[in-house]
């Protein structure tokens, strides 16, 4: 058992901090108050003068499934031969042992949603596990949380000599394929027990039912405005859920991202322009979105940007303008809503993970050092391992 003692909690939900105890037990978050009576022979952590937030949560990266300072042949986040590739999983290519995540963990983010690139116009299914652990079924918070699809330049660049050439072809080839998976639903469905009458098995399709079904959302890559209104468009002609991923022209139609009322996951914006959709990329899209009433979480797209910063993002979308304490939701509880694991992480509240940083200052500024680290209750290093 565990008590942090006279913190300043940040718990994510209430905007206003307030000084208080956690009580840690069995992993979970006990109790949270003030003046906790706490359990004899009870670990206690003395949080006076320190600040005290839940775990930070990334909404959408690849750490784990790159390679960590190992180059090309460590990448394992883009099928490269198959433009329709739904049947892929990102948690068969997660490596548990890549040196970023401890880095992580060791930087407070706990928590993450990590899964395929976006060569493909669908590219398989996303994951959320914790930032610690040997075996990444341990580390499992949610498997398949999400499909991953792509529109804008990427999947035309990597298939231009072989399938597409055009944002007009991106959006064919996934309509022709959400197509399929709904007869395919529909006749499964007839069969019922039938076995005779089912579709023959095709391993894509399996993979698209629990979209078909709406149990989870298609995760669709959109940069550019035309972009986030096509993907939008076909969610809405297959009566999808859909999370939108980047948003980086969100700031120009923020008012109508607003009336969609999706999540958002906004970033990678510590990058140069590398490419023309991202022409008009800026800090300030977050603070925009978040003001017009959206669900906004910031994102690292790591290793596009090293996932220990995914705080530094936050303060500098707040030093564009963004409000501290959404910011604060958009790197906590936002993602975890956006990635359907809120019941878990993403706040300090009784009942959940105890994910828990501790830090000497506001973890959106680069002087202050983070002097705690707990995933699941547990201790972890400042090498990213759990004590």
């Amino acid at each position: 058992m565990l008590c942090v003692k006279n913190g300043l909690i940040h718990d994510g939900i209430h905007r206003e901090a307030f000084i208080g105890d956690i009580l840690v037990e069995n992993g979970k978050i006990r109790a949270i108050g003030e003046a906790l009576e706490v359990p004899e022979g009870a670990e206690i952590i003395d949080g006076s003068g320190l600040q005290v937030y839940p775990g930070f949560v990334e909404a959408h990266g690849h750490i784990g499934l790159d390679g960590y300072g190992i180059g090309y042949e460590g990448m394992d986040y883009n099928e490269m031969n198959d433009i329709i590739s739904p049947q892929m999983r990102g948690i068969d290519g997660v490596k548990p042992l890549d040196p970023a995540l401890p880095m992580a963990a060791a930087a407070g983010v706990t928590c993450v949603c990590v899964g395929p690139g976006s060569a493909n116009v669908l590219g398989g299914t996303f994951t959320t596990i914790k930032t610690v652990g040997k075996r990444v079924d341990d580390m499992v918070v949610r498997d398949g949380v999400a499909m991953k699809c792509a529109f804008g330049e990427n999947p035309k660049r990597v298939y231009r000599d072989k399938k597409d050439s055009s944002r007009m072809t991106t959006a064919a080839l996934l309509r022709e394929t959400l197509f399929k998976a709904r007869e395919y639903m529909e006749k499964k469905e007839a069969a019922g027990e039938d076995l005779s009458k089912r579709p023959a098995f095709d391993m894509k399709m399996e993979a698209l039912l629990p979209v078909m079904k709406r149990e989870i959302p298609l995760k669709a890559h959109a940069h550019a405005t035309e972009d986030i209104f096509t993907a939008l468009r076909i969610a809405r002609e297959f009566d999808l859920k859909i999370t939108l991923e980047h948003v980086t022209e969100g700031h120009l139609i923020a008012e109508e991202l607003a009336g969609e009322n999706v999540p958002l996951a906004v970033g990678p914006t510590l990058t140069s322009a590398s490419k023309f959709e991202l022409r008009n990329k800026s800090w300030v899209t977050p603070g925009r979105l978040a003001a017009a009433g959206c669900q906004v979480s910031i994102i690292t797209d790591s290793p596009v940007i090293p996932q220990e910063y995914l705080p530094l993002c936050a303060g500098l979308a707040v030093q564009a303008g963004m409000d501290s304490f959404a910011a604060l939701q958009a790197i906590t509880i936002n993602p975890a809503r956006h990635v359907g694991i809120a019941d878990r992480v993403g706040s300090l509240e009784a009942g959940k993970d105890a994910d828990i940083v501790i830090t000497d200052g506001c973890p959106f500024e680069v002087s202050a050092r983070v002097k705690y680290v707990f995933i699941d209750g547990k201790q972890v290093d400042s090498a990213g391992k759990c004590v």
